[in-house]
């Protein structure tokens, strides 16, 4: 019993520590997270049903602006490094229901730097042929730089999105 309380704790700790962090976002308005300045906007809303119940379907557009003079950059060392780690911010929408393949989330993610790179390998018939095959070399989110991405939440009828964001660096 001890020990199921202990992790319950644990839990109830690690979740706080990341709500904490979340800033509440509506739209139009833009929030300052660490020199990044985030937009969040509501495109178009329209009622549907699912299941036979009554939803409204928001189509909403994020936007992450890079106000500070530092750069974010991740450099891959080899090819293929699995890189998991290139979100900028994460905007939660927390009624969202995640329905009809729809959206819980927004991840504004870094832009990737394509490096073309030349290779050499026989043809069919044989002979030595040069062939040039585009990899990512690096994530990057320069200073001045920005980022955007639309994403469509399903919400209970009559409400709207419930927003937060929070910052991923």
């Amino acid at each position: 019993m001890k020990n199921k309380f202990r992790l319950l704790l644990l839990f109830a700790v690690i979740s706080l520590s990341t709500s904490i962090n979340a800033q509440k976002i509506t739209d139009g308005q833009s929030v300052d997270l660490n020199g990044m300045s985030v937009t969040f906007n509501i495109l178009n809303k329209e009622s549907i049903e699912v299941g036979g119940k009554p939803f409204d379907r928001y189509k909403v557009s994020a936007t992450v602006k890079n106000t500070s003079d530092k750069s974010y950059n991740i450099r891959l060392s080899s090819y293929p490094q699995v890189t998991t780690n290139i979100g900028i911010v994460e905007l939660d929408c927390i009624n969202a229901t995640g329905s009809k393949l729809t959206s819980k989330k927004i991840q504004l993610k870094m832009k990737a730097q394509m490096i073309n790179v030349t290779y050499t390998a026989y043809d069919r018939s044989g002979k030595l042929t040069n062939g040039v095959i585009p990899v990512i070399g690096s994530y990057y989110f320069d200073a001045g730089d920005a980022i955007s991405d639309n994403a469509i939440f399903i919400v209970p009828q009559g409400e709207k999105p419930e927003v937060s964001v929070r910052s991923l660096k």
